[in-house]
């Protein structure tokens, strides 16, 4: 193993705390990482891991190591990348909420596979903002305002929101007109993370974003519930239109308060800032981008 292999399989160890999962991601045998581990010590006359019964990671010499590595390696692969076109390939791992994946892109995954041969991709479906770079994900998908000094985050879309209701509920309760009419309606409540409150209506009233509090009865932290408490007649709710088009379409859900549109939701691939794109990230992020603007 040279020298470049040796940093690149050290900073993976680093990253995922583990020799077992830094071989499986480079396709070595553990022993080889163990072994090339012990030679790039003894190499360089100072322990780089702590390892415990649980995890691995970095002495203080082996921390000021890793981060040498990380730019070494990034220059390797800027340089080899100006000189000669570069074929992405191998395993791309992405991390995607599950409604987004299924509308969005999971049905161009065959053209993209197409286009790019020589990738395979392992998607994961979660809410929560994973850590990439200890969890080995390449990039994740995520929807909302986003802030995390780590990550690169890559606008690929602005999602239209819609506020509606059942029919049931809009003929008990009646159908509201003015954001003023929201004093006597119940609203199906978004759990806010770590507040334990239901986030307010988001309104546009004469060009600027209102939030107003309306009573919930129910609240809950699922978009498909959400939208199934909202088929309910349990009040109103806020959801991505492309969530309830069927629904509107149907009569089953009904839009009001059209003329106060909520705010649309961003849609972010974020990716970590201190590494350089891999050619499979910047395709998968570039063709993302191109699906989620169609």
């Amino acid at each position: 193993m040279d020298r470049f292999e040796a940093m690149r399989l050290f900073a993976r160890i680093v990253d995922r705390r583990s020799f077992s999962r830094a071989a499986a991601d480079l396709d070595l045998p553990r022993s080889t990482a163990t072994e090339a581990v012990q030679q790039l010590e003894a190499r360089l006359g100072v322990r780089l891991l702590q390892r415990t019964t649980r995890q691995v990671s970095p002495t203080l010499d082996g921390e000021a190591y890793y981060q040498r590595c990380l730019r070494l390696l990034d220059d390797l692969e800027e340089a080899e990348g100006a000189f000669r076109e570069r074929t992405p390939r191998g395993l791309l791992r992405v991390d995607v909420q599950g409604a987004l994946a299924r509308r969005f892109v999971l049905p161009g995954l065959p053209e993209f596979l197409a286009r790019y041969p020589e990738l395979k991709i392992q998607l994961t479906e979660g809410d929560r903002l994973v850590d990439l770079v200890r969890e080995g994900v390449d990039c994740v998908l995520r929807v909302g305002d986003l802030a995390d000094s780590a990550m690169v985050a890559r606008r690929v879309a602005l999602l239209p929101e819609v506020t509606c209701a059942s029919p049931a509920y809009l003929e008990r309760h009646g159908t509201p007109k003015t954001p003023d009419d929201l004093s006597a309606h119940r609203m199906v409540g978004f759990l806010q993370a770590g507040t334990g409150h239901p986030y307010p209506l988001e309104l546009t009233i004469e060009g600027k974003v209102r939030q107003i509090a309306v009573a919930a009865d129910v609240v809950i932290n699922s978009a498909e519930n959400t939208v199934a408490m909202g088929l309910l007649g349990l009040g109103l709710i806020q959801i991505p239109r492309y969530r309830v088009e069927d629904c509107l379409a149907d009569g089953r859900l009904v839009e009001v308060l059209a003329d106060f549109p909520p705010t649309p939701t961003p849609v972010s691939l974020l990716y970590p800032k201190s590494r350089q794109l891999s050619p499979r990230v910047r395709v998968f992020i570039e063709w993302a981008a191109r699906r989620f603007g169609a």
